[in-house]
């Protein structure tokens, strides 16, 4: 079966495809369904690529602006941790998991305006303690973050606590 390509020029930064400026080859599906909806990429057309070329002083300088005020975010991140209250079985098994939803709601609390599809969740977060995830701020920015999932106010406090203690406790 012949698979098929569409070719793109990417407008940002997208993680595991290109830079910007860069004519890609992706599934037409991905294009149509994400790329291009969300301009981060348009057709790579002779008509596209002209116009790109005199546009690219001006998207860099964007970009460059962007990554500055990411940066400046993500700078007052560091450090910043927060504690989500979930019900688990005696060994630490959570019932269900922490979700990206959960985060962006707790981030928003803190006083950060984070979507839910900024946040970045390498493994699913099933169990109790201390876990890291990040917050993509830029394509080219992310932060990260101290989750505190505990069953309790005071058992967070105390994971907290103990973490500070020892630095290398359950980080994930």
């Amino acid at each position: 079966m012949l698979k098929r390509k569409m070719q793109v020029i990417l407008m940002e930064r997208v993680e595991k495809l290109g830079q910007m400026g860069q004519v890609v080859a992706v599934a037409p599906g991905y294009a149509r369904n994400y790329l291009l909806p969300n301009k981060k990429a348009q057709r790579a057309t002779k008509e596209n690529l002209a116009q790109f070329e005199t546009k690219k002083a001006q998207l860099e300088a964007t970009n460059l602006k962007q990554r500055q005020e990411a940066e400046f975010v993500a700078k007052s991140m560091e450090g910043t941790q927060i504690v989500i209250i979930r019900q688990a079985s005696e060994v630490g098994q959570l019932y269900g998991s922490v979700r990206n939803r959960d985060i962006s709601e707790g981030l928003t609390k803190s006083g950060f305006t984070v979507d839910k599809s900024q946040v970045i969740i390498e493994s699913p977060i099933k169990t109790l303690g201390i876990h890291t995830v990040f917050i993509s701020l830029h394509p080219e920015v992310r932060a990260p973050i101290g989750v505190v999932i505990a069953q309790s106010e005071e058992e967070a406090t105390m994971k907290v606590a103990s973490a500070e203690e020892t630095p290398a406790e359950e980080v994930a």
